[in-house]
């Protein structure tokens, strides 16, 4: 899928063994008659992953035309099917009210796995493997968190990228989101990638590689990104914004700590994101509280004064950009029916040249200013630390030559002084 059809049928022409496919293009080639894909009854092997995804309700419709046709017309009764998923097991009660009423299921792990076997087309009694760890996240996964004001967050962003170089990825629910702090972080010169869905594929892919070959670079991504990429030596995957189920903070965490490496992952969790955190919680069974990040607040002061700098930048800019595209937009159309367009009718009016001119003047200070603010270094005397994740624990940034101590230590210790008080 996203891929030229030309170059994959070119490609079923070579005759593959294992073809790897989106459902949807899979099942375009099978109706356009793809030779290679016309007798479905040699398949040996059907392997169907992140299968709770394929499966939901309303979403990849060609999937069940094609377990339809596989398990009727194409069916080999000596085919076997495999079915994975992080998540297979993770189960989600419906609110009170959808469980009081009459034809209501209230779904346990064997329900939902006998839904699925049966969406698929299992028959049989099916071998179930189950690797998940109570926790549903790997053992090397530090997990954290930060408790903010939704507009304090892109200040605990700049920090953590400031202080932790390295390969951090950053999730948030919303393209228009990424939008905002892609254009953010560039004028503060963060060099950040994006990846969402309103971008073609071949640009994203270019990003993945970027991504990919830069030892320290932020890719700033919806949950597109969540499942599916294995990207190597990811340090760090920060939620900007809480996900809406344990499924994606799963499958986002599990983009760092793969194949035995560390990994750190942070939720910055403000006021509207409460409530899908403690949902979570509650769906990932954890017993433990999960540890706040460590940040010097003396350093907070010098992270404001950048952001909001590059906040006001950013917003002049993306208003001059809209109102720039409006009003070409208008202009043209005007045009092409022969009309006057009054002034009045532009997005935000029509500026003299003085005023323009002054507008660019202001503009081009703040961008003098913030250059001079980015040149300063903030954490005065301090060796950053690379991967907050070393030894598996949280690193807190010291001063050189003081003894380094990780945050999940200071934790416990005033964990264990609140203790000793009690007795």
């Amino acid at each position: 899928g996203g891929m030229a059809p030309q170059k994959q049928q070119r490609m079923l022409k070579k005759k593959p063994e294992i073809v790897i496919a989106t459902p949807g293009r899979l099942w375009e080639l099978i109706q356009e008659k793809q030779p290679h894909l016309s007798n479905l009854r040699q398949l040996r092997c059907l392997v169907i992953d992140e299968a709770d995804r394929m499966v939901e309700r309303g979403h990849f419709l060609e999937l069940s035309q094609l377990l339809e046709m596989l398990s009727d017309t194409q069916h080999n009764p000596k085919r076997q099917t495999f079915v994975f998923s992080a998540t297979l097991t993770l189960i989600h009660q419906a609110p009170t009210r959808v469980l009081q009423k009459k034809n209501a299921i209230k779904i346990d792990r064997k329900t939902k796995l006998e839904m699925l076997m049966q969406k698929v087309g299992i028959k049989g009694k099916p071998k179930v493997i189950d690797l998940t760890r109570k926790e549903a996240t790997v053992e090397t996964l530090t997990e954290t968190r930060i408790h903010c004001d939704t507009e304090e967050k892109d200040y605990y962003l700049y920090y953590f990228l400031l202080q932790h170089p390295g390969r951090t990825m950053v999730f948030a629910n919303s393209i228009d989101c990424i939008k905002r702090l892609t254009a953010l972080l560039t004028i503060m010169d963060c060099n950040p990638l994006p990846l969402h869905a309103n971008m073609h594929q071949k640009q994203r892919l270019k990003n993945l590689e970027r991504f990919a070959e830069r030892n320290s670079c932020p890719l700033l991504t919806t949950d597109v990104a969540a499942r599916g990429l294995d990207i190597p030596y990811v340090q760090h995957v920060i939620h900007y914004q809480v996900p809406r189920t344990s499924e994606l903070y799963v499958h986002r965490s599990g983009r760092t700590a793969r194949a035995a490496n560390e990994g750190l992952s942070l939720l910055l969790i403000g006021p509207h994101d409460l409530i899908n955190f403690k949902k979570i919680y509650k769906t990932l069974k954890k017993d433990e509280e999960l540890p706040f990040f460590p940040v010097e607040a003396k350093y907070m002061t010098a992270i404001k004064e950048r952001v909001n700098l590059a906040r006001q930048i950013e917003k002049i800019e993306y208003f001059n950009s809209r109102a720039k595209h409006q009003n070409s937009w208008l202009q043209q159309a005007a045009e092409a029916l022969e009309l006057d367009l009054d002034d009045d009718a532009l997005t935000g009016g029509q500026f003299t040249e003085r005023e323009e001119s002054e507008k660019h003047r202001m503009l081009k200070g703040m961008k003098k200013q913030l250059k001079h603010l980015l040149s300063q270094p903030v954490f005065k005397g301090l060796m950053k630390t690379k991967y907050p994740t070393q030894s598996g624990k949280l690193v807190l940034s010291d001063y050189i030559g003081q003894h380094s101590q990780s945050a999940l230590s200071a934790i416990s210790k005033v964990q264990v002084k609140k203790a000793r008080k009690k007795q």
